[in-house]
């Protein structure tokens, strides 16, 4: 699941490995690691939904992935043009849901760590062999209100939101939603599982704080934050870590318009 920037400097122009990098296209069009080609979150999500960032239709995703190289049997890296992984771990997401995640892994650090060893860039833009994906999709993977709802403090079931904390507590309220967070959520926000350099942090040091949160051994975390994107960073480090990984889609943007649901307040526990 996780690539070191040696590993890429070595295998990035083996037959089979596809390279994407994710984040703000002029960026990547200032330099980007050879052959690696580039991926907005827009392509791999749905149109016309009243819900942020929500998966489009499998026929659509395979198209998607068909234009960008991918096949059943590629080696798919993906990497961060910015210095925080929230848009590289949604791409891996969307995979894991079409049953490539196996597939799939990010290159640790980005684009930022890759600079910071002065490895070589690049403004050419890679000609492409159309793939030949075909997904198989996966129903564990994405979760819904209702299964949220029906298993809020059930034990063996986590709910992590990845917000930054003031959203947790209601110091902070997203633009036209309510305040606060799930009902017994552990707050993790995302930016705290990377270190300084943008780099995951120890698998030693992650599983500190799952385990700080109340998350244990055998536990399915749900992950959940404003429209589904920085959550995905707690969806990755969870499958990393082993545990049963959902992500709550709809997030935060779907459960405060849905005013039947309870929402809480206040401090971490």
């Amino acid at each position: 699941m996780l690539v070191s920037t040696a590993w890429v400097a070595a295998h990035a122009s083996d037959p089979g490995v596809v390279l994407i990098s994710v984040g703000p296209r002029a960026e990547y069009d200032k330099g980007h690691i050879a052959g690696a080609q580039f991926m907005d979150l827009a392509d791999i999500s749905a149109k016309g939904v009243p819900l942020s960032l929500e998966l489009p239709p499998m026929s659509e995703l395979e198209e998607t992935f068909r234009a960008h190289g991918v096949s059943n049997d590629s080696r798919i890296i993906l990497y961060s043009i910015a210095a925080t992984p929230q848009s590289t771990t949604r791409v891996y997401l969307t995979l894991d849901a079409m049953g490539l995640g196996r597939n799939a892994a990010l290159m640790d650090g980005g684009m930022p760590q890759w600079r910071s060893e002065n490895r070589p860039v690049t403004t050419a833009i890679p000609a492409v062999k159309r793939g030949t994906a075909t997904g198989c999709g996966r129903e564990d993977i994405i979760t819904n209100a209702e299964f949220v709802s029906a298993n809020l403090r059930h034990r063996g079931v986590d709910v992590v939101d990845a917000r930054l904390t003031g959203f947790y507590t209601g110091e902070q309220i997203p633009p036209g939603q309510r305040a606060g967070h799930i009902p017994g959520a552990a707050s993790m926000p995302f930016n705290t599982l990377v270190d300084s350099n943008g780099k995951l942090k120890t698998p030693e040091q992650l599983s500190e704080m799952f385990n700080a949160a109340g998350i244990k051994s055998g536990d399915r975390v749900v992950s959940y934050c404003h429209i589904g994107q920085q959550a995905t960073v707690v969806y990755f480090v969870a499958r990393y870590l082993g545990y049963d990984a959902r992500l709550y889609d709809g997030s935060w943007q779907d459960w405060s318009q849905r005013t039947e649901l309870p929402a809480a307040a206040g401090p971490k526990p």
